[in-house]
């Protein structure tokens, strides 16, 4: 549904109350102000929180962050649902509602296709399932002693004490937030691990490419990792695959979310376009999808650093929101005893209790993603109201789950699951024109004749990974830290270790798929043949490690973790190393001739922004014979250039917009219409009176000026798979690939052809949005982050939007650069994700460690800590971090007190 549509019953009531709160501020109304700061925590003094066992202190710095010191655990976990709750419930709430799929009750029947595929996915229940079978005693009471906070911080408030949100929320339907609960913390984790599951949308094109290009074809689109140039992660050390083969504990039929495989089929492409449709149709909190999206992270050994001991940084790229998806805080215990383990500090998600990445007092740990492939789509045949499945036909699993809309008719939907996992292209009439071509009749009672499609994935079998977080927490050293890490089940990550005594490590935890019949998950599986099915999972003990390479650092940035000769498949879809080895070529750059590693070079080295891609094709643009002066001049911005995309270079500007079109001239035109990325409009009219074409017969292509998709126009997303394509292709002048001809031309096009087209619509495109006047042009003016509220900041009314997103920020950086502020180049220049938090931690003395976030600590519109990071942020700059007590003390602005 229609963005546009989501909040139509609202809309006039919405826009009324803001235009009533912003006259009132404007104006200095009481009412609107009091509504605004209604909710704004208390800081300062002393608050009671009733079921403490002893006060507690609540220590905030200068941008409101938090420490927390307690005598026990359980006060402590109880301190830190209060304080999150104080800052963040709105998004707390949200989130839950997300991964219960539960949406339309807050936001309305615009939310109610969302909540149908999110039920199918049942995040919710296999947290509950986790929580009442997986979890540890002690885990489950921390989980509970953290509910006990939230639900505290509840009590006795509503509507604007508890979020401006509400107040607006409040004058479309009467919803009331319920209380906490300890699966609700449990539930993030499957979101978390949605938008990390990496390699779905592939296996989805890679089957709809079937229909216009042939295997050979498709396999260029989707080129091997370049071992030969870029370094996988281990490569010293630590793979043991003598261990048993499979996980004796795995059950292929356990829960409702196992199997899987690949297998191509042209028969359903239809099913297979709609479930890609439906899945990019989730929330935009849980991240955006494209082949560049990853993180960073590295840690240096002592012996080449200038304190002695290892620095270690880490920036996790995902999508930009405000507030921002990470939460800084401190968990510190007075003293550390039996009662009272805990001291930490770093990045936690609001509703989670502990912190997923930081350092305690011995060692410090960072995550980026590994990229496995954890998920299976599986073409089901149906028959009736069975599956066909071997030689039986079986019974779909069937549940029926009620929404509840607000203000509008509730629906009772029905949730089909096989062997295999849920069926997620399995919902009503909301799939049109499916499977038309598939040869089993009577596929499904809501379609027409056809496959239906389950999904198999890793995180729809209950674990222990909330067991993992603490016990993270609580690690000493490379033993307990790889103990903690064996729980980590999904999303399965890379992980960077360093500690006081100077040792460093890398560990890939988490639960990897072993499929059957020699299948690589490169396309959908065929669902009836039981020697597709998943046969177990890689044994931890087999899973690639590292602990103290001779080299003396350790690169994650999403490149290939192991090398052709592991005996297990992790993924065929692995990064391509562009960032990880851009990354090492500093470290070695720096550690040439002995020298050494700073803070400042660790922190230098996370905004290198430099293009990869640029330093490949401009020597081909430079090459290239322009006759038009117009266009011309835009090529000569490239001849000095040195390829740092800062914000306020005009070659960075130019050189991106030749990048996005010579994609689309390239590739875009033989995609098939089902992978066609909706987006903005990629060529404009020409300017009048802005000079001569150039030396090209035809004119630039008449496109709308619209902000919609041009249906007759695709493009790839420009991630670093593209740069691998065209790298591989570029050489070659008269590459097929390179003919854009059509068949009727009498001559065929070439690579220089192509590259002089993709210069003239460059110009063309970036006179119609920045101008004729090339001097005023700066990438930073084409390559912007709006921070945006995810629910109200997103499909509101556009006042309402203004009242809680922030923006735009004009940014350097992009997409495959360290500085990752990615774009899609199928939908324009915009930011679609970030750095979302930076760290560079110092093993020798932590109160030197660095980190900022990408918003605030608030999550309450106009707070003053509700943004006061994102220009600091914008300018690559870090805070002090402080972890030691007298260094909190120190930074200590506002200090309240939590009594019984």
């Amino acid at each position: 549904m229609p963005a546009k549509k989501k909040f139509r019953r609202s809309r006039l009531i919405l826009i009324g109350l803001a235009v009533l709160l912003v006259v009132g501020v404007a104006g200095g109304s009481f009412w609107s102000v009091r509504t605004v700061r209604a909710s704004f925590p208390q800081t300062t003094g002393q608050l009671e929180l009733p079921g403490l066992s002893a006060p507690v202190d609540v220590k905030r710095d200068g941008k409101g962050v938090p420490q927390i010191y307690a005598d026990t655990n359980e006060d402590l976990f109880m301190a830190q649902g209060f304080v999150q709750a104080q800052d963040r419930f709105w998004e707390m709430d949200v989130r839950r509602h997300i991964t219960a799929g539960r949406l339309s009750e807050m936001f309305g029947d615009g939310q109610v296709e969302n909540d149908a595929l999110l039920r199918t996915l049942g995040w919710q229940r296999v947290a509950q399932q986790e929580y009442d079978t997986k979890l540890s005693d002690e885990t489950k009471r921390y989980l509970e002693a953290y509910t006990k906070g939230v639900n505290a911080y509840l009590s006795g408030r509503s509507g604007s004490e508890l979020s401006l949100e509400y107040a607006v929320l409040g004058l479309t339907n009467d919803y009331r937030p319920e209380r906490w609960t300890p699966v609700d913390s449990v539930a993030w984790l499957k979101a978390m691990a949605w938008d990390l599951r990496r390699n779905m949308q592939d296996e989805i094109d890679r089957s709809l490419m079937t229909t216009r290009l042939n295997l050979k074809q498709i396999n260029q689109l989707y080129p091997a990792y370049p071992y030969a140039r870029n370094e996988p992660i281990v490569s010293e050390g630590g793979v043991d695959p003598s261990t048993e083969e499979f996980d004796p504990e795995y059950d292929p039929e356990d829960g409702e979310g196992d199997d899987g495989s690949g297998y191509s089929s042209m028969t359903a492409r239809a099913e297979l376009a709609t479930v890609a449709d439906k899945l990019e149709e989730l929330p935009s909190m849980l991240g955006p999808s494209g082949s560049g999206i990853g993180s960073n992270s590295w840690v240096v050994a002592g012996e080449h650093t200038t304190t002695g001991k290892p620095l270690l940084a880490n920036d996790p790229h995902l999508a930009p929101s405000i507030p921002s998806v990470w939460y800084q805080m401190g968990l510190h215990c007075r003293d550390l005893d039996d009662d009272c383990d805990f001291d930490v500090a770093g990045f936690t998600f609001a509703g989670l209790p502990g912190v997923v990445i930081g350092h305690n007092g011995e060692i410090a740990w960072g995550f980026t993603n590994l990229g496995a492939d954890v998920t299976d789509l599986y073409l089901e045949k149906v028959e009736g109201d069975t599956y066909v499945y071997g030689e039986d036909n079986r019974r779909f699993t069937t549940r029926r789950e009620k929404i509840v809309v607000a203000d509008g008719k509730d629906r009772t939907i029905t949730i089909r699951s096989t062997v295999h996992g849920p069926v997620v292209s399995d919902r009503e009439d909301e799939l049109a024109q499916v499977g038309q071509d598939a040869p089993a009749p009577d596929a499904a009672p809501d379609r027409k004749d056809g496959y239906a499609v389950s999904l198999k994935w890793t995180a729809l079998k209950p674990s222990k990974t909330m067991d993992a977080v603490f016990a993270l927490n609580r690690a000493t050293d490379w033993e307990s830290f790889r103990k903690a890490a064996r729980g980590f089940a999904v999303p399965s990550q890379n992980m960077i270790y360093a500690d006081r005594e100077g040792n460093i490590g890398y560990q890939a935890p988490g639960e990897v798929p072993v499929r059957g019949k020699d299948l690589d998950g490169r396309y959908p599986a065929p669902g009836w043949d039981p020697e597709a099915d998943w046969q177990g999972t890689i044994p931890f003990d087999a899973m690639p490690y590292e602990y103290n390479p001779e080299r003396g650092y350790i690169v994650t940035a999403n490149q290939a973790v192991v090398d052709k000769d592991y005996p297990y498949l992790l993924t065929s879809d692995w990064g391509y190393g562009t960032r990880s080895q851009r990354i090492n070529k500093m470290i070695q750059g720096k550690l040439k001739g002995g020298g050494k590693i700073s803070m400042d070079d660790m922190q230098s080295m996370q905004l290198d922004n430099s293009s990869e891609i640029a330093k490949l094709l401009v020597p081909y643009l430079l090459d290239i014979k322009i006759k038009s002066d117009y266009v011309r001049d835009a090529q000569d911005l490239l001849r000095d250039w040195d390829y740092q995309q800062d914000s306020d270079s005009a070659a960075a500007a130019y050189f991106n917009a030749v990048w996005r079109n010579l994609l689309q001239i390239t590739f875009g035109q033989r995609m098939p219409k089902e992978v066609r990325p909706e987006g903005e409009c990629l060529n404009v009219p020409p300017v009048k009176g802005a000079g001569p074409v150039d030396d090209l017969d035809d004119e630039p292509r008449l496109v709308r000026e619209c902000g919609e998709r041009d249906p007759d126009v695709a493009q790839p997303d420009g991630g670093d798979r593209w740069s691998e394509v065209v790298r591989k292709i570029l050489p070659q002048e008269k590459n097929p690939w390179w003919n854009t001809a059509k068949e009727s031309d009498d001559e065929k096009t070439t690579r220089d052809d192509v590259l002089r087209r993709a210069m003239r619509d460059a110009r063309w495109e970036m006179t119609a949005k920045l101008g004729k006047d090339i001097s005023t042009w700066s990438w930073g003016r084409l390559h912007k982050l709006q921070l945006r509220n995810q629910t109200l900041g997103t499909d509101a009314p556009g006042v309402v939007k203004w009242l809680f997103n922030r923006g735009p920020y004009q940014l350097g950086g992009g997409e495959a650069a360290v500085d990752a502020t990615g774009w899609n180049a199928a939908g324009g220049y915009d930011v679609v994700w970030v750095p979302s938090m930076r760290m560079v931690v110092n093993l020798d003395d932590f109160d030197k460690s660095r980190w900022i976030n990408l918003t605030g600590a608030s999550g309450h519109a106009y707070h003053a800590h509700y943004n006061d990071q994102t220009a600091l942020w914008q300018r690559g700059e870090l805070l002090p971090w402080a972890f030691t007590k007298k260094a909190v003390d120190d930074a200590t602005v506002d200090s309240l007190v939590l009594v019984r």
